[in-house]
């Protein structure tokens, strides 16, 4: 089957590219993980489209995750290139974010899209919060272990497994935290995306596999006409909003995505 056979109506191929276009126009600016965009924005068009209730949620937050794939690489392409990314601590975090983020997979195939909707939206309300008073945590004590890397890859990769994020939002404070400078933190972080969206994609391809009334088009969890339209567009907006991140108020619009971000997060809870 072709798997575009449903890009039949131009408008269903413009609300992805759309969505794709802001997703990438705010990574690139305001540094905010697509997927805190591309959940929100999937339960609704996907709602519009009149897919099964009970799946809405399930294929929003696995196609995120599977959008994050293609951005993530070309993000770390940039800050690889200015010898940012601290190879040995994404080497460290791998493991726990891989096994985390398939935990995290599992759990939310087995919660209902009602409880779904509300885990991704006090996620969205805790963000905004968080961008709202501007903190920057400060370095408090060194790197753990192995094995408190790898705990701490697994609570990373468990939450962005839930709620279809690439984990930055988790990542950086962790990385600053343990003095890490946070050039090179959100670096590591836009790394550490990769094997999360990776690991997450595959889990909800795999827990969606059997699931009955998926709309054509999908292979588990993962609905390919979306991922393809908003891959594309958040891939090639992306430098623009790292330039505009440079010419524009950035703390006038973060305040302002902030917003934005908590009036979803408390659409997605009621």
């Amino acid at each position: 089957m072709d798997l575009f056979a449903q890009w039949s109506l131009w408008p269903d191929v413009a609300a992805y590219l759309a969505l794709g276009a802001v997703a990438g126009v705010l990574a690139g600016l305001l540094g905010v993980g697509g997927g805190l965009v591309i959940v929100p924005a999937l339960v609704w068009v996907y709602r519009a489209h009149g897919f099964d209730e009970a799946l809405v949620a399930h294929l929003a937050v696995g196609t995120s995750l599977a959008t994050i794939v293609a951005t993530s690489l070309s993000s770390v392409r940039a800050h690889h290139r200015r010898g940012a990314v601290r190879w040995p601590l994404v080497a460290r975090l791998a493991p726990g974010i891989v096994l985390g983020t398939w935990l995290g997979a599992v759990v939310a195939d087995r919660l209902s899209t009602v409880w779904l909707q509300r885990v991704v939206g006090v996620f969205a309300l805790a963000v905004a919060v968080q961008m709202l008073r501007g903190v920057k945590p400060s370095g408090h004590r060194d790197l753990p272990g192995a094995l408190g890397m790898t705990a701490a890859g697994g609570v990373i990769g468990g939450l962005s497994g839930v709620v279809g994020i690439g984990g930055g939002s988790l990542t950086v404070p962790f990385l600053t935290w343990c003095r890490v400078d946070i050039r090179r933190a959100v670096a590591t972080s836009a790394a550490c995306g990769f094997p999360i969206a990776v690991a997450g994609a595959l889990g909800f391809i795999v827990t969606g596999w059997s699931v009955p009334k998926l709309p054509p088009g999908s292979t588990g969890y993962v609905y390919w006409p979306a991922f393809a339209g908003v891959a594309a567009a958040s891939v090639l907006s992306a430098p623009l909003g790292a330039y505009l991140a440079h010419t524009l108020p950035v703390v006038v619009l973060r305040r302002v995505f902030a917003l934005v971000l908590g009036v979803v997060g408390l659409k997605l809870l009621l």
